[in-house]
């Protein structure tokens, strides 16, 4: 199995699609890099699985202050405190992006599943991609970086 660089594109439209209806903030994309470590650079991280013909799992990191500020936006309402409220919001928001990316996959005949999200609080969290690298990208908005990590592969032979 080997890392697919086309898998990224889809999370990394699917996020600003959702950041930008969800907040009415303007999203910018930023750099790209490939990523061999387990451990995660942002304060939340939302993490999904995807399985099917393509296979991994997707993170959303953000710093907690931005958290919070996105989900503000998207509650119209301050969230002085990254609560259970946040956790849920931001949650359902990777939920959105991952499902948007996955439909993208497969009008492109990957057939994919998602699995239900999972939030992860502190930095330097390590979170096992096993043997899969991570293709990282950054976007920016006004209010805070998010950063997408995609580990997937396409399944060999239906394995």
């Amino acid at each position: 199995m080997s890392l697919n660089v086309k898998f990224i594109n889809p999370f990394v439209s699917g996020a600003c699609r959702v950041i930008e209806m969800e907040t009415g903030l303007q999203v910018k994309r930023g750099t790209v890099s490939l990523q061999k470590s387990g451990t995660t650079s942002k304060q939340v991280t939302v993490a999904l699985g995807v399985t099917g013909d393509v296979r991994g799992a997707v993170f959303y990191g953000f710093s907690e202050a931005t958290s919070r500020a996105i989900v503000s936006k998207m509650l119209d309402e301050p969230v002085p405190i990254f609560d259970g409220l946040a956790e849920s919001t931001v949650a359902e928001m990777g939920n959105l992006i991952t499902g948007l990316a996955t439909s993208e996959l497969e009008r492109e005949g990957y057939v994919c599943r998602i699995a239900p999200p999972t939030v992860v609080t502190g930095r330097g969290v390590y979170i096992s991609t096993l043997d899969f690298h991570r293709l990282v990208m950054s976007l920016e908005t006004e209010i805070g970086d998010v950063e997408i990590n995609v580990a997937l592969k396409a399944a060999v032979n239906g394995s």
